[in-house]
C-alpha cells in the first residue's frame, strides 16, 4: 500500500495513525534516502503511543538509540552509523527489537538480516521538495492486520486517505 503525502503533516499524521495502533514486539523499519522523513515519521509514531508532546523525536544517528515513553516504550534506533549487521548485536540491540515496546529502525536496510523476518517495513521516497510516497509493507500476519485496519478507519491530515481519492494524493 502506498500513500502520497503532501506535506510534512500528513508524514506525521501516517506515523501517529499507525502508533495509535502499535503494539508491544512490534517493529517498524524505515528505508528511505537523507530527508526522506524517516525522523519525522517517528515522531508521528510517538505522538501516536502517546509519548510525552514535550519530548523532542530527534535522529539517533551519534548514539544509535533513544527511548521514550509512552503508553508503550519506543525504542527509536538508526542503523546508519553501523559498520555490519552484526555490529547490532555487538551493541546489545536485540534485546528492544522484540521486547516490551516498540522498535522503529532507521536505515533498516543496513541489517535485514539481523532483524525479526516480521515487520512493518516503511519505504519513504522524496517526489518533491515537500511530498512523499510511503509505502507500507506488512511482512507477516500481524503487520497484514494492521495496514488493514489503517486502511479501513484512518483518515489522515487534511483529507490524507487510505482508499480510492484523497484531497492532496492518492492511495494505491
Amino acid at each position: 500500500m502506498t500513500y502520497l503525502s503532501a506535506a510534512p503533516e500528513q508524514t506525521l499524521a501516517l506515523g501517529e495513525a499507525i502508533g495509535r495502533k502499535a503494539c508491544e514486539g512490534d517493529l517498524i523499519a524505515l528505508v528511505g534516502e537523507l530527508g526522506s522523513g524517516k525522523t519525522l515519521f517517528v515522531g508521528g509514531l510517538a505522538r501516536g503511543m502517546g509519548v510525552e508532546p514535550a519530548a523532542h523525536v530527534s535522529s539517533p544517528t551519534f548514539t544509535i538509540m533513544h527511548r521514550y515513553t509512552g503508553r508503550l516504550p519506543l525504542y527509536h534506533i538508526d542503523l546508519y552509523r553501523l559498520d555490519a549487521a552484526a555490529d547490532l548485536y555487538d551493541v546489545g540491540l536485540e534485546e528492544y527489537l522484540e521486547g516490551d515496546g516498540v522498535a522503529a529502525v532507521e536505515w533498516a536496510d543496513h541489517g535485514w538480516e539481523m532483524l525479526p523476518k516480521e515487520r512493518l517495513v516503511v519505504r519513504l521516497h522524496q517526489t518533491g521538495a515537500m511530498t512523499r510516497a510511503i509505502e507500507l509493507q506488512p511482512d507477516g500476519d500481524r503487520y497484514r492486520i494492521l495496514i488493514g485496519e489503517l486502511a479501513r478507519d484512518v483518515t489522515v491530515a487534511g483529507g490524507f486517505l487510505a482508499g480510492e481519492s484523497m484531497r492532496g494524493g492518492t492511495a494505491r
